[in-house]
């Protein structure tokens, strides 16, 4: 059965969309089979994933307010190699739908659990803000990736997350638990960065990822061409700490419990 992600950070600009995209794309070169859900309205995973989101037929929105099934809502990246559950701007008008329907916080996690058995990860890339989308990504979710930046400000957030987390572990999702915390534009020459990087080892330990994704020009380049960095330059850095990210993923699901 598919191990859940949910990508998730209150703070924008901090590598959500970047990391669901070339974390899939990583997954599927070690040969796992992923699914990418976009919940995000403005629809950056769909664009970066090569799908044009203005001619969508069928969305996420669809599955959500239950006028489609998931499978038929489907596209698939041929630069990125998986399925992929698109997003556009139709994607707002559920907030409001699904606020006059019954277990509107689970309707992803219903959605999900007919194809659960069908992936070996399905990541979800969430809209920046604690929303009816968001709410519903962590029910679904077993875990949580946190990308964030090594900077004053995105501590502040952190601690707020956490707090989120926790209150929907405890209302809806008892298994939800926060899978790590995922360093991106990462320089260590700046010397915040390497004080937060510390903060960050001494209070999460080993739920911080080893892996840094760096300040790569490659990385912020390729979603212009809808393209994963693998496929648009395989070669750069920002290509390779994803490769190394799924390969840390990996292990860490294949480890013992007790280890």
């Amino acid at each position: 059965m598919a191990k859940v992600l949910a990508i998730a950070n209150q703070k924008g600009g901090v590598g959500k969309t970047t990391t669901c995209i070339n974390l899939a794309t990583s997954l599927v070169a070690t040969k796992r089979k992923v699914l990418l859900i976009d919940l995000d309205p403005q629809g950056n995973a769909t664009s970066g994933s090569g799908v044009d989101k203005s001619s969508l037929e069928l969305s996420i929105y669809d599955v959500l307010v239950g006028s489609s099934e998931l499978e038929q809502a489907l596209q698939f990246s041929e630069h990125g190699g998986y399925p992929l559950l698109p997003a556009n701007r139709d994607l707002t008008a559920a907030e409001v739908e699904l606020l006059k329907v019954p277990n509107k916080e689970l309707r992803l996690r219903d959605a999900l659990a007919p194809v659960r058995d069908h992936y070996d990860y399905i990541l979800i890339d969430c809209p920046p803000t604690l929303s009816m989308l968001t709410v519903n990504a962590l029910a679904a979710a077993d875990g949580v990736i946190i990308p964030m930046q090594c900077e004053y400000y995105a501590l502040e957030g952190l601690s707020d997350l956490v707090n989120s987390i926790q209150r929907i572990a405890a209302a809806l999702n008892p298994g939800l638990k926060i899978e790590g915390l995922l360093r991106t534009m990462y320089d260590p020459r700046n010397g915040l960065t390497n004080d937060v990087s510390e903060q960050l080892k001494a209070h999460f330990g080993d739920r911080l990822y080893d892996t840094v994704i760096p300040r790569n020009v490659r990385l912020a380049e390729a979603p212009s061409y809808g393209m994963p960095a693998l496929a648009y330059d395989k070669q750069s850095r920002g290509a390779l700490a994803y490769l190394a990210l799924a390969g840390e993923l990996s292990r860490r699901q294949s480890r013992p419990a007790n280890a």
